[in-house]
């Protein structure tokens, strides 16, 4: 297949993603990584995940934290967490990403709303704060926004109507979700979403238009990667779940980040932890596919064991430092150098902003 093109088009993006033939698909990863350099450099940025609680309202069908599961909940203390977005930047990290369960009252408002406000002061604004806790109206982001989180993390898990409801309650819709990624835009964040590859009933036509998707929104930053299932949760047993559609996933994530990177040129990419989970070197396909962001999780790790949303989730047990070196390493192996004290605002959003 031709691949010099100057522009891919959605028939070309199709072609692609059911390409088999692995000597094309390697032409494929490599044209994507040259476009990554050609765009953002081989820098990678780095944004410390503190997962900070597991208590959600949602009852979604895929998620190990879903409200119906039973596990131990928890909220990390304030202090906690400031510790661990003041290690972030004592080491060079350029951003935090501040993730949990869905809530919606006053109370969860509130403490997100003083974290966020702590964190800018403490690290005297030079440490950029993500925020990924779910869907939230208007007047809530836009309180978060004004409190110093300029960057929003809001996963849309499927672009198909049909596969949306099947993931999710009734209570939970695709237009809703987009809804809230307008309202993200208006209020003046970076705005990040992403999808889940390979799950049970998605076609390639659906990941096609999942990634025209993230052009039409004029996405700033995307973060991808395969489903991996959770044995207590409904999608499970309707899942294939063997070694060989693990493989099967991964190469479709690979080829999700690859098209997207040539497509959508200047946007972050992340190299997801779900990777890492399908393969060890996860991580660093994605990098070599086109990503150029990772999340290396530095939650205090008596906290991990319950955030648990997939089978398998690696980096249980390892500590911050710990996960730093081995984050240093595997980047290196790939020929990219981790851009430490960089905020590494998404290019696409600056570029937007002239």
């Amino acid at each position: 297949m031709i691949i010099e093109k100057e522009k891919f088009t959605k028939s070309d993006l199709l072609k692609w993603m059911k390409c088999e033939d692995k000597k094309e698909l390697e032409n494929l990863y490599r044209r994507a990584y040259e476009v990554k350099l050609n765009h953002t450099g081989n820098k990678v940025f780095l944004r410390g995940l503190i997962e900070f609680s597991n208590i959600c309202r949602g009852n979604c069908k895929y998620c190990g934290i879903r409200r119906d599961n039973l596990l131990e909940r928890y909220i990390m203390p304030e202090d906690e967490i400031i510790e661990c977005a003041l290690w972030a930047y004592k080491n060079k990290y350029g951003s935090v990403v501040l993730q949990s369960g869905e809530r919606r009252d006053r109370e969860f408002i509130n403490f997100v709303d003083n974290i966020v406000k702590r964190i800018r002061k403490v690290t005297e604004d030079n440490l950029r704060v993500v925020l990924c806790v779910g869907e939230q109206d208007y007047d809530t982001y836009d309180r978060w926004f004004k409190s110093g989180s300029h960057r929003y993390l809001l996963r849309i898990e499927t672009t198909s109507e049909k596969l949306y409801r099947e993931l999710h309650p009734e209570d939970s819709t695709l237009r809703e979700r987009i809804a809230c990624l307008e309202d993200l835009r208006k209020v003046g964040y970076q705005v990040g979403t992403g999808v889940m590859i390979g799950l049970p009933g998605q076609t390639e036509e659906d990941l096609v238009e999942d990634i025209q998707f993230f052009k039409d929104i004029d996405v700033d930053m995307i973060g991808m990667g395969p489903y991996l299932p959770h044995k207590e949760t409904p999608l499970y047993s309707i899942s294939l779940n063997s070694e060989e559609e693990i493989k099967k996933r991964l190469t479709l994530s690979l080829k999700m980040i690859a098209l997207t990177r040539i497509y959508l040129e200047d946007v972050n990419i992340a190299a997801t932890t779900a990777l890492q989970a399908a393969n060890p070197l996860g991580r660093e396909m994605g990098l070599s596919c086109g990503a150029n962001v990772i999340m290396p999780n530095i939650t205090p790790t008596k906290y991990r064991k319950n955030y648990h949303l997939y089978d398998n989730k690696p980096c249980l047990n390892e500590a911050s430092d710990e996960c730093k070196s081995c984050i240093e390493k595997r980047v290196k192996s790939i020929g990219d150098e981790i851009a430490f004290d960089e905020t590494g605002d998404s290019l696409h959003f600056k570029r937007r902003q002239k």
